[in-house]
């Protein structure tokens, strides 16, 4: 009877280190189905930034013709000039001196969804986080998570210009906008735009 316990055991402790081993030696590419979430984020990360037009401006050469997936994502020397001064798409890789190395994956969500980033200070126009803000938590951590993973580039943008000062080098200007496209605030709401005709 002692012994048929002890060949019970012994089978027992035998087929458990058989599973661990097949387990630990498993081919690379079988332990990488085992989890396809992380893949699929990425993946979704990737086509929502794609669609979502991110390296029209944060990718060096798009506007010349010849974006450089080299540098993707990395920032853009030119610069948007407006009633806000002059802004520069940022460098969105993960580098932490130049990029977003530093930032949380919550962090970039929260900038995505507000326009605040970090330190408090507001994203500036054209960045249209406004568009963003309605972003599910799968798409917006997606998007997040693709940023985090690319090739962390270093490449420091030119600082944002405020109103009134001067600038050099490559710029954008927005003009300043006809009656119809002025912003509308209540001060003008009872006084009509130019012209007399009330705004509706």
């Amino acid at each position: 009877m002692r012994a048929v316990r002890w060949l019970v055991v012994f089978a027992f402790v035998a087929a458990v280190a058989a599973a661990f081993v097949t387990v630990s030696c498993s081919p690379p590419a079988q332990q990488a189905t085992a989890s396809p979430g992380a893949a699929d984020t990425l993946a979704r990360g990737k086509y929502l930034v794609t669609l979502m037009g991110c390296q029209d401006c944060h990718t060096p050469g798009t506007f010349y013709g010849a974006m450089d997936r080299s540098r993707d994502l990395s920032g853009s020397e030119v610069g948007w000039q407006g009633g806000w001064g002059v802004s520069y798409p940022r460098n969105l890789t993960p580098d932490p001196e130049t990029g977003l190395g530093r930032w949380s994956r919550g962090q970039i969500v929260t900038a995505l969804r507000t326009g605040i980033r970090p330190n408090g200070t507001a994203l500036l126009p054209p960045m249209p986080w406004p568009n963003y803000s309605s972003l599910t938590d799968a798409d917006a951590y997606a998007i997040a998570a693709y940023l985090q993973s690319l090739p962390p580039i270093r490449h420091q943008v030119p600082a944002a210009v405020p109103p009134g000062q001067p600038v050099t080098g490559a710029v954008l200007v927005f003009p300043p906008p006809p009656a119809w496209d002025a912003p509308h605030t209540a001060a003008a709401e009872g006084t009509g735009a130019a012209g007399g005709e009330a705004r509706p």
